[in-house]
């Protein structure tokens, strides 16, 4: 008997079960392929550096659900998902990278096997991790099935947190409170910013004493001076400059739970445009925190911050937050709720999302966010990171 180690209880694991049949029947699906890995992990528990081979989590009509790994990743497999090692199948090596032959048609076999090669299938049609070849191929094995977009249904199910998935998130961000202190403890003058990344870390991964740190589904962000306009590029060597803006946005990781805090460092004097754009920032994320409780929408919540911007005539591009949680590579958010226009989705406890208020110009940018949890009585900043611009001379 292989030994589980198991994030959550089997009851939770039992109520996320039938959430998801629950909303797969409202749907009129018969069968669920599940592809992308953190909802394979949050509906399973199944964990591992897996995801860049062609895997999946079904969830039949009844009965427990079928993992599907390659056969390098069967063991893994078993030792992470709750339930019997007799519902985790592998594919052979032989369908690996290779032109001759698809993961896919080993899954289609496998469906048959248990017959669930019929009725309404369920596919993620839209993530990093289901390719076109992918779902050609399934088509092809799969004659007899309707396929129908299930993207992000088990996404939805994740918006509102347990109780033990919020005690993670709160580990989470006394894990980025302390990555930003270590950065303002080692950042200075000619330090190269591959060794200021190095000690962020450490600090992410050493964790506290009592629990450790995962690796981030993103790799910290940590563009310096004009580089401050781009909001994706992450480090190189070159050594750090006095009179500069560096931003980090970085998360603290715990059991794949992350929360995402972003603050802007400057060493040496400060332009007199980042000191107004901390005030519009500042202004604008507790007018928009004021909004932020059970009842009011994602768009109401966006559009108290975006108001503020405006008055202060700076202009944002993009959206100001969106859900996180449980996550893999290549980003952390849950692909769900939007802080934006047109996002008119309630409010509820237990919702987290990043309070993204970053702007970025042709020569400059500026970065303070917060991870938000809505309480019932209305919300909670998960880091306890300084809410300023962080001068260091």
């Amino acid at each position: 008997m292989i030994t589980k180690k198991l994030n959550f209880s089997l009851e939770e694991y039992g109520t996320r079960l039938q959430k998801t049949r629950a909303e797969m029947q409202r749907r009129g699906i018969d069968t669920l392929i599940i592809t992308e890995p953190a909802n394979m992990a949050w509906l399973t528990g199944h964990d591992g550096w897996s995801f860049y081979n062609h895997q999946a989590i079904i969830v039949p009509p009844d009965g427990e659900p079928l993992a599907w790994v390659r056969c390098s990743d069967e063991s893994g497999a078993k030792r992470t998902v709750y339930f019997s090692e007799e519902n985790v199948f592998s594919y052979s090596d032989k369908y690996v990278q290779t032109p001759l032959f698809h993961p896919m048609e080993d899954l289609c076999k496998l469906l048959a096997s248990r017959k669930l090669d019929k009725g309404v299938i369920g596919i993620e049609k839209d993530n990093y991790y289901f390719t076109a070849l992918a779902a050609e191929v399934l088509s092809a094995g799969l004659p007899n099935v309707k396929f129908a977009d299930a993207t992000v249904l088990v996404n939805w199910l994740k918006a509102v947190k347990s109780p033990q998935e919020l005690e993670y998130m709160r580990r989470a961000g006394e894990i980025v409170t302390l990555m930003h202190e270590r950065i303002w403890q080692k950042m200075e003058v000619g330090m190269r910013k591959c060794d200021l990344v190095a000690e962020i870390y450490d600090a992410a991964l050493r964790g506290t004493p009592e629990y450790g740190g995962d690796y981030p589904s993103a790799q910290p962000m940590v563009p310096s001076g004009e580089e401050t306009s781009a909001c994706h590029l992450t480090w190189d060597d070159t050594p750090l400059k006095n009179n500069e803006a560096t931003y980090f946005e970085i998360a603290g990781v715990h059991k794949r739970y992350h929360v995402p805090t972003s603050r802007t460092f400057i060493l040496g004097k400060v332009p007199q445009k980042f000191r107004d754009a901390e005030k519009a920032t500042l202004e604008g994320m507790e007018v928009g925190l004021a909004v932020a409780r059970p009842g009011a929408t994602c768009e109401e919540w966006g559009a108290a911050f975006f108001k503020v911007l405006e008055k202060y005539k700076l202009e944002k591009m993009t959206r100001a937050g969106y859900s996180v949680g449980l996550s893999y590579p290549p980003d952390w958010g849950e692909h769900t709720m939007s802080l934006r226009q047109g996002d008119r989705t309630v409010l509820e406890s237990g919702m987290t999302l990043h309070f993204m208020t970053g702007f970025w110009y042709d020569d400059w940018g500026f970065e303070i966010t917060e991870t938000v949890l809505i309480t019932p009585e209305g919300n909670e900043c998960l880091s306890n990171v300084p809410r300023k611009l962080l001068v260091k001379d």
